[in-house]
């Protein structure tokens, strides 16, 4: 064991005994015992290890150019995620990967999934890429086992070459492509989550003969599921006299299978040209029964206290490309891209409500198709020393059609309901580009371009269901990067945006879609065909401090001025609630962030060998027309931050690390009357990993072992007084092994 290890150690320990319980509250009782035998089998065995002598070695010294760094060296700014950091915690689901990332976090309880969210916004504020192409609305990111990623990349301000529809941000899950090298690499793991088992088999090949490459990367998961889940109903009178409470209980089985493949192939066509084929094929399942019933301790029962169902999901995608490379004279190159995209997914829902009179018998089934093309071109040049020139264009076009058909038997003596509910509707899209980076001086260089976007949306249906619904936006950039003078480490960034985002299906389309139980906090539904998009005019600055050994210090700070924000308006409409999407005004946000890594020995040399990562995001925003406090935009996160640590051992082959997240919560006013509450988010993840040799290698994890309850909730306040719906989730710690091998 190094000598530096035992005093640190425990410093570290007596600092973590004094923190206080809402940083870090006390650990399980497994967990501690866990860590005991982890660091005391590694210090036993170091110990016990005899030293090893360092034969006298030649060095040969060679003189070369550094090696390429996106984060220092891209005048537009970019945050690259390389495979080994995503492949480090073992994780089977993308978005555990994603919430450890600098300034994005997951919403939804841990464990659970989510949508994607970077400067604390989601819902459309924060641009999702696969391959550099939207994805379609019935993809899930977490269908992608980390394992087919290559990278992932992080752009917090807009570029012209992909979509300006990034208010917040662009994430892109770069797929791995073909190498050049022959590879075989297979990983197998088993989980147990809440008692329940899982398994996971992922398969990467590859090889090259002559002109072709080709991969094949695959993987399939099998997952038993137990979630529970509780709500609390309360109605307090304006006189502070709680009159109605409803405890619900909720419990479901399922059962999640998936199996996806992802072939790559590269055709070289000669000096000057190639031909890459790249694919991607999912299809999961989901089953299981739920049951969930309600107690009332003041006030009278609902409608239906009891009831019990089943559901049936089953989603199946295939996406393809084909993009064809021709080098020109004088380093400049053509890029021509087509590709087709095909979704399918149908959904079944049974239910049997229960009351005194008899029970009410529901089917629902919903059956949707997403088909599409893409196709793109860019054409990129070097323009004398100093300047690199890219032109280009994409164009899209998706349908999609979405059948509803819903059937109620009744013995309660209420009629039953019959309704069928079609929709189809497309999605064109069309887009020109240009952008030129070039090099000012040895301290200066610049990025300026401009994108045209515009976006047809058009649908039909149902008699009076009809959507046409247009946008162009015009979309100039400018970001520059300014290397300080006698600190070549130092550097400064600047980027000025005009992004936007735009209307969904969902929030287009007038169908009303009713609720089970309709009150102020579970309205019926229904979209807004008149949306406009929101456009957004952005700063961005950022200082960044490069250290020795890899490490870097940055400072960023952004502000946005947002038109046209839609929020979701409840109204009494007939007699009945509902929530409709509606243009309300302007809003502001602005933020900053922190982000460190570095190895400790690069401030303190006889440290062990730690890696330590940070980052911290703090998220202010405002909307107008809606009084404070606590008006922030999209409920938007106000407080995030990580803290992640990796220790190699000198004399064993054993990797340990650990992450700490934290998000915070707290009350958003959505109107004059309705409020929304999220608690905080706390989670702990762990790791080890034994490396056998250069080939064989069994990576063990805990995930979420803090095992935090999660708990939201919906006010309604008016003269009547407040209604409150309050839901608890209980989250579970995951344990995983995966075995990897090479060859």
């Amino acid at each position: 064991m190094d000598p530096a290890f035992r005093p640190f150690i425990t410093d570290l320990l007596q600092r973590a005994g004094g923190m206080p319980p809402w940083v870090m509250p006390p650990l399980p009782h497994f967990l501690l015992l866990f860590l005991f035998v982890l660091c005391t089998a590694t210090v036993r065995a170091q110990d016990a290890a005899p030293p090893v002598e360092d034969p006298l070695q030649t060095v040969e010294v060679k003189a070369s150019a550094g090696p390429y760094d996106a984060r220092r060296d891209d005048t537009a700014t970019k945050i690259v995620v390389t495979q080994e950091e995503i492949a480090k915690f073992g994780d089977t689901a993308l978005g555990d990967v994603l919430k450890r990332l600098p300034g994005v976090t997951i919403g939804g309880a841990p464990g659970r999934g989510g949508e994607i969210r970077m400067r604390g916004l989601g819902s459309g504020y924060t641009q999702v890429l696969l391959n550099g192409e939207p994805v379609s609305p019935n993809f899930s990111l977490d269908t992608l086992d980390p394992a087919s990623v290559e990278r992932i990349e992080i752009l917090r301000a807009a570029t012209a070459e992909f979509s300006t529809q990034a208010i917040a941000g662009t994430i892109n899950i770069v797929l791995k492509r073909a190498i050049a090298t022959r590879q075989r690499n297979i990983k197998t793991g088993m989980r147990v989550d809440h008692g329940q088992p899982g398994a996971n088999l992922n398969i990467q090949l590859s090889s090259r003969i002559g002109d072709i490459s080709s991969a094949l990367g695959g993987g399939a998961a099998y997952n038993r599921q137990h979630r529970t889940s509780r709500g609390v109903t309360t109605f307090t009178d304006p006189a502070g006299l709680v009159t109605t409470r409803r405890d619900d209980a909720a419990s479901n089985e399922g059962l999640y299978r998936a199996v996806n493949l992802a072939p790559r192939v590269t055709l070289k066509l000669g000096p000057d040209d190639s031909v890459t084929s790249q694919s991607f094929i999912n299809a999961t399942r989901y089953t299981g029964p739920w049951r969930m019933r309600t107690t009332t301790s003041i006030g009278s029962l609902p409608r239906f206290p009891a009831s019990a169902g089943a559901v049936a999901d089953a989603t199946d995608l295939a996406r393809t490309d084909v993009a064809w490379t021709h080098q020109m004279a004088g380093s400049a190159s053509v890029v021509l891209k087509a590709g087709g995209a095909w979704t399918r997914r149908a959904n079944r829902q049974g239910s049997s409500n229960s009351d005194a009179t008899g029970t009410l018998a529901r089917q629902v089934a919903t059956r949707t198709l997403d088909r599409g093309w893409t196709a793109s071109g860019k054409f990129a040049t070097p323009v004398g020393d100093a300047h690199a020139f890219t032109a280009g264009w994409d164009g899209a076009r998706s349908q999609r059609g979405e059948a509803r058909i819903q059937r109620e038997q009744s013995t309660t003596g209420a009629p039953g309901a019959n309704l069928d509910q079609p929709y189809d509707g497309a999605v064109s899209r069309l887009a020109l580009f240009a952008q030129d980076e070039w090099t000012i001086d040895r301290q200066w260089s610049g990025y300026a371009g401009v994108r045209w976007e515009g976006l047809r949306t058009r649908s039909g249906g149902n008699p009076g269901v009809q959507v046409d619904n247009t946008a162009r936006i015009w979309s100039p950039l400018f970001q520059a990067l300014y290397k300080l003078p006698g600190a070549p480490r130092d550097q400064l960034r600047l980027a000025l945006t005009r992004t936007w985002k735009a209307p969904t299906f969902r929030m287009l389309n007038p169908r009303r879609v009713a609720a089970d139980d309709n009150t102020p906090a579970t309205p019926d539904t229904q979209g807004n065909p008149r949306l406009r998009p929101e456009l957004a005019t952005g700063l961005d600055l950022a200082f960044e401090h490069f250290i020795a050994g890899g490490g870097l210090f940055s400072a960023s700070g952004y502000v946005r001025r947002i038109r046209d924000t839609t929020h979701d308006t409840i109204l009494l409409v007939d007699g009945a609630w509902l929530s409709m999407p509606v243009n309300t005004g302007a809003a502001r946000t602005h933020g900053m962030e922190l982000e460190a890594k570095f190895p400790l020995r690069a401030w303190y040399p006889a440290a062990p060998a730690i890696d330590v990562r940070a980052n911290l995001a703090r998220n202010w925003s405002t909307r107008d027309g809606v009084p404070g406090p606590g008006n922030r935009l999209d409920s938007q996160t106000p407080l995030s931050a990580n803290l992640g640590i990796d220790y190699k051992a000198a004399r064993l082959p054993l990797t340990l690390g650990g992450s700490f997240s934290f998000k915070n919560g707290g009350p958003v006013r959505l109107s004059a009357s309705e409020f929304d509450y999220a608690s905080v988010t706390r989670v702990l993840d762990l790791y080890a990993l034994v490396r056998f040799d250069v080939k064989h290698q069994l990576r063990l994890s805990i995930a979420n072992a803090l095992h935090q309850e999660s708990m939201t909730a919906t006010s309604w306040v008016d003269d009547s007084g407040t209604l409150r719906d309050a839901a608890f989730t209980p989250t579970s710690t995951v344990f995983r092994a995966v075995l990897e091998l090479t060859w």
